[in-house]
């Protein structure tokens, strides 16, 4: 269930390529949920890194998690 929600969500993200020529991505739907790294691939890992100790912290507050 977990899995899916991430995966779900990752297929939204967001990514851009800053003029630095790093990338900086982002869930739309997830305020405050971002990434920056020199690669893309690398940036798409820490997205997902990001989203799942949001996740984490939301769960442990007893707070929702937008569906």
């Amino acid at each position: 269930m977990l899995s899916e929600y991430i995966e779900e969500q990752l297929k939204i993200a967001k990514y851009k390529l800053l003029e630095d020529g790093s990338y900086f991505g982002e869930l739309p739907l997830l305020q405050g949920v971002w990434a920056q790294a020199t690669h893309l691939e690398d940036c798409r890992k820490e997205l997902q890194e990001v989203l799942e100790e949001w996740m984490i912290l939301k769960l442990r507050a007893g707070e929702d998690i937008p569906v």
